[in-house]
């Protein structure tokens, strides 16, 4: 049996932010860069907060310096390299990751969890709704949630901002499942299509089952975490949809792909099972062997890095949360 490799804690620290192209050299920031970047990372998060600059362009601006947001805009409404779909939240992710994202638009609303079957009944209470977005689409597309009249013949009702917010919701909805995309986007106004017409005709289409898709999304997770324990890979890039995770991670150990490690901190193991993609092998070498070009960057508070609150407080031994989204009588700093 081979001897499970040990790496300092310095290390472990130095390939988690170089897994996330936070050190070393900055690349040029052409769109081939930006699509290069987001391929390793994934996913960037969405998200319309702003105190410096929206989520997903501070992620993009951290590891590649200054780019035209113009080139985002190509790979996204021309190229449509990317596209928008859940994956950490609301996401930039790519399109030859579709068959993934396929797989979670089918399987959106299985199951029996209590929000599934509410959801459920709710659009099947509202057949008109849904339909008259679709048809909507069919022969006037692109177009934004205003120009939908609510057709709703029940009400969504609930305790949040949400209630009452039917032609929102439905188009939601009609996201999750596949069914429409966003074309694009004027300001944060975003514009809905159909998907069929979205789509570019080079979209890989295969059919995978939910093995071959936990096995491609853990390999992506763990590429761009550089370690990880499977609580963490399950928590990165797909968040939360990575049914058999554990028997998908043996197998990929028994085929060499991954490499379990043991991280040493003070003379103490960090306790559970951390892997390594074996790719990434020759950077944790180069890091042993004194190459770390480290640089001083600006995160956003969703950053790939720390979006991970549990990983980061056990990583780094820092507590992060957005207090926007912390009840006022427990904020430490505020709103």
């Amino acid at each position: 049996m081979t001897a499970i490799r040990t790496i300092s804690a310095t290390t472990a620290r130095r390939l988690a932010i170089s897994s996330q192209r936070l050190a070393g050299q900055q690349p040029a920031a052409n769109q081939d860069d930006i699509h290069e970047l987001i391929n390793h990372l994934g996913c960037v998060q969405i998200d319309p907060i702003r105190a410096v600059e929206r989520t997903q362009l501070l992620v993009l601006w951290s590891r590649l310096g200054n780019f035209d947001t113009a080139d985002l805009d190509a790979l996204l409404w021309q190229e449509r390299r990317l596209f928008e779909y859940w994956a950490h939240a609301a996401s930039i992710v790519l399109t030859e990751d579709y068959p993934i994202y396929r797989l979670h638009m089918e399987n959106w609303l299985n199951g029996d969890k209590a929000w599934m079957k509410r959801t459920r009944d709710w659009m099947e209470e509202n057949q008109e709704l849904r339909q008259s977005i679709l048809n909507g689409l069919a022969e006037n597309g692109p177009l934004s949630s205003r120009d939908f009249k609510d057709r709703s013949e029940r009400a969504w009702q609930s305790s949040g901002w949400t209630s009452g917010q039917n032609v929102g919701l439905m188009i939601n909805a009609l996201w999750r499942l596949g069914s429409i995309m966003v074309s694009h986007r004027k300001g944060l106004t975003k514009f809905w299509e159909l998907s069929e017409q979205c789509l570019p005709e080079w979209t890989p289409r295969d059919q995978l089952d939910w093995p071959e898709a936990v096995k491609m999304a853990a390999q992506r997770s763990l590429r761009a975490l550089g370690l990880a324990r499977a609580a963490h890979i399950e928590q990165h890039f797909t968040r939360g949809r990575y049914p058999g995770l554990e028997s998908v991670l043996n197998e990929l150990e028994d085929e060499g792909q991954i490499v379990q490690i043991q991280i040493k901190d003070q003379g103490q193991l960090w306790p559970s099972t951390w892997y390594v993609h074996a790719k990434d092998l020759p950077l944790v070498d180069r890091l042993e062997a004194g190459e770390w070009q480290p640089r001083t960057v600006l995160l956003s508070p969703f950053d790939n890095l720390i979006c991970d609150r549990d990983r980061t407080e056990f990583l780094f031994d820092f507590h992060f949360r957005i207090e926007i989204y912390v009840p006022k009588a427990k904020r430490k700093y505020g709103y």
